[in-house]
């Protein structure tokens, strides 16, 4: 039934409708109203058979996760920022465990300095823990990946983290489809675990592996991975056909077909690079969007089939490798190996930065006319950043960085808002 909700609480309702038996639960915008909103359906009875615990840190909420799901129960948690890296050792461990924890990453920049705002960049930095990680483009795509996340995690034995961009998605208001429970009920079955703590039957979880089995353990894990890839697919279809609506995926295209130009994307702000898009192609600019959902597993083959075809790829990102560049732009580039289109990185959105179509229609322009650069960063205050290099080629003692650009902007240090 469609409603009016905010994102966080969609998403909530639909986590407690797959029935989860523990929740662990540490508040950290701009995921709190997620955990807020399931312990009150905890309260009220509305979600039954659920152990809501209140723990210390977000290393506790991953911690008790493991341990629930090693015994045996379908384990959630939510977090963003500093507290998955709080928790990061704990993260590491769920994969490298095999255990199926369901993750709600509401997506906000890492500092320092510090920041509130969305960006992708604690996504990225775990990108290679061996979570699956899917991102959604709607409030609406958010709360039906959870359902399929559950359903992934529990068949493969694989931990899944979904995406969803902070504030933008978590604190918006819109209209939601949250799934019915029978549906829920009837797309995803009860929690059968492969692996399980079982005083009947004792086994070690987490023993120590060294030189002669590590390299198979990591293999295996990459192999479980892979066969996720296989499975988003399947269980995409399956939750269309039980809910009558597509969601999730692999990759999702918009107007790409005949595109010259394409532009690659995680996440919500997918919604106004389309408009844009629109935009250009009323002026005859043959221009499309590729929207990544599945960003581990990388879908190589999918993104080489849909991308082929263009001329160059845009890819926008809310997140860079310092020293280096575009993250996003380097898996693109490596599924394109052999392949004509040129591939350049734009960084955007950093720290919550507005992403706009004044300044998206300037980037396509560009790339149609062939002059965008390896690498761009939208938006860049050019005259700030030297002034702040001429600052500290002029004294050693210049000042911290952050602080001083606040200054030159005339803004308090610590304002919000």
């Amino acid at each position: 039934m469609l409603e009016q909700i905010e994102g966080s609480r969609a998403v909530a309702k639909t986590v407690a409708r797959c029935r989860p038996e523990v929740v662990c639960a540490y508040p950290i915008s701009p995921q709190t109203h997620i955990i807020e909103a399931i312990g009150a359906l905890v309260r009220s009875g509305e979600l039954a058979r659920c152990e809501f615990i209140n723990v210390e840190s977000e290393f506790a909420a991953m911690s008790v996760a493991i341990g629930a799901s090693a015994a045996g129960a379908r384990a959630y948690t939510a977090t963003a920022s500093q507290g998955l890296l709080f928790m990061i050792e704990a993260v590491y461990n769920a994969a490298g465990l095999g255990l199926p924890v369901v993750m709600t990453l509401a997506n906000r920049a890492v500092g320092a300095p510090i920041n509130i705002w969305n960006d992708h960049s604690d996504a990225m930095a775990v990108r290679d823990a061996g979570w699956v990680q899917l991102f959604a483009e709607t409030n609406q795509e958010a709360a039906d990946l959870h359902v399929q996340a559950f359903r992934l995690a529990e068949e493969l034995s694989v931990p899944v983290m979904v995406c969803m961009d902070g504030f933008v998605l978590t604190h918006a208001f819109e209209q939601v489809d949250v799934p019915e429970q029978d549906l829920v009920d009837a797309f995803l079955p009860p929690y059968e675990p492969r692996q399980v703590l079982d005083p009947a039957d004792p086994v070690s979880i987490g023993a120590m592996v060294g030189p002669e089995a590590f390299e198979e353990v990591r293999y295996l894990a990459h192999v479980r991975q892979l066969a996720v890839l296989e499975q988003i697919p399947v269980v995409a279809a399956e939750f269309e056909r039980t809910f009558g609506r597509r969601s999730g995926g692999l990759v999702s295209s918009y107007r790409a077909e005949d595109a010259e130009v394409v532009v690659v994307a995680l996440g919500s702000v997918l919604g106004t690079i389309k408009d844009t898009v629109d935009e250009r192609r009323e002026q005859g600019e043959r221009i499309g969007v590729v929207g990544i959902t599945s960003f581990r597993p990388f879908p190589r083959e999918a993104v080489r089939q849909v991308l082929s075809a263009a001329r160059q790829v845009v890819v926008i990102e809310k997140a860079f490798s310092i020293g280096f560049g575009g993250v996003l732009a380097t898996d693109v580039a490596m599924a394109l190996q052999g392949l004509p289109p040129e591939v350049v990185s734009v960084v955007a959105g950093l720290g919550g930065r507005p992403i706009t179509t004044v300044s998206l229609r300037r980037v396509l322009q560009a790339a149609v006319n062939d002059r965008l650069p390896p690498l761009t960063f939208l938006d860049l205050d050019e005259d700030l950043v030297r002034h702040e290099l001429e600052r500290m080629a002029a004294t050693r003692r210049s000042g911290p960085t952050a602080e001083n650009l606040l200054r030159d902007l005339g803004v308090p240090s610590g304002h919000i808002g």
